[in-house]
């Protein structure tokens, strides 16, 4: 199906997200940091939290919250 014109999609943002965005040197410190912080929420999470639907749902947002600030890092930096 091919991309209509009023689409918001385009073939040029679909190629970006779907294209391998190596790290740049300067952007690897705050990958780690990321990640660091995200760990240190999601050990508060699992220790603070009875097991459960939500702590499970919790740290699967956390894990996606993560995903999306390293993408944004990778996609949006020249």
């Amino acid at each position: 199906m091919p991309l209509d014109a009023a689409d918001k999609i385009t073939l040029e943002s679909l190629v970006d997200r779907f294209t391998y965005h190596a790290a740049k040197p300067d952007q690897i410190p705050r990958y780690q940091e990321l990640r660091a912080k995200a760990l240190e929420l999601a050990a508060l999470i699992v220790q603070q939290c009875p097991p459960s639907v939500e702590r499970s749902s919790a740290l699967t947002y956390l894990d996606s919250t993560i995903m999306f600030a390293n993408a944004a890092i990778a996609r949006h930096e020249p």
